[in-house]
């Protein structure tokens, strides 16, 4: 009976031995690379919270050197930023402080590389819009005004679109296209929810190019 058993205990130690042999390896490699991956997981993991807890803290001391109002330490402080962490969003948020900060004290030009830095390189479609929208703005504020219509063409995300399209119809109203400009207007007027003050804004301004949307809005429903 014992001679038996060890026959059968062979007989498994055996195939165990030939099933690793021919697929040891590939289970090897298998489990190097599952183990691998989950490593990997783990290190992206722990080096994407580093990397926020690092961009917090940069953040907060370009914050800091705004309120001291010394605009050198914080373009350098931003450079920083962008070389160090320019896909976390504390550095995009830092672009549109320090662009609001330059903008402020006339430096403008260094206002808009901060914004278009925002517009090009963030990773949030929210950032690049509100960069686009103000850059937009500082170039209206230039009278450069067929390269802020350029800017302001492009895709904006939800709502944002509404607010381009107002921002289009000031530019071409003060190009003195008044037929254009209604309708970015009626544009900008039905992309924001009705509850919106800022669609109100809109409104004053379709009522000053002699169109009223209210009624065409209450033929709709009907």
């Amino acid at each position: 009976m014992a001679n038996h058993l060890d026959l059968e205990e062979q007989e498994q130690l055996d195939s165990i031995k030939h099933f690793w042999k021919q697929y040891g390896n590939l289970i090897t490699w298998a489990l190097i690379a599952v183990l691998g991956a989950f490593a990997s997981w783990n290190f992206y993991q722990y080096w994407q919270r580093t990397q926020a807890a690092q961009a917090s803290a940069m953040y907060d001391e370009v914050e800091r050197m705004t309120l001291e109002g010394d605009l050198s330490k914080v373009e350098r402080a931003f450079a920083d930023m962008r070389d160090k962490f320019p896909g976390t969003a504390y550095a995009q948020q830092a672009g549109l402080l320090v662009a609001k900060v330059n903008y402020e004290a006339g430096k403008i030009d260094e206002a808009k590389s901060a914004l278009t830095w925002v517009a090009e390189k963030a990773a949030d479609e929210g950032y690049q819009s509100i960069a686009r929208l103000r850059l937009a703005g500082i170039l209206v504020d230039s009278k450069a005004y067929d390269e802020a219509l350029k800017l302001l063409s492009g895709n904006y995300p939800g709502h944002f679109q509404a607010l381009a399209a107002d921002r289009r119809g000031d530019i071409l109203s003060l190009q003195g296209k008044a037929a254009e400009a209604k309708v970015a207007y009626e544009i900008a007027y039905k992309g924001l929810d009705d509850r919106t003050e800022y669609r109100r804004l809109i409104e004053v301004k379709l009522n000053a190019l002699g169109v009223d949307p209210q009624p065409v809005e209450t033929g709709s429903k009907k």
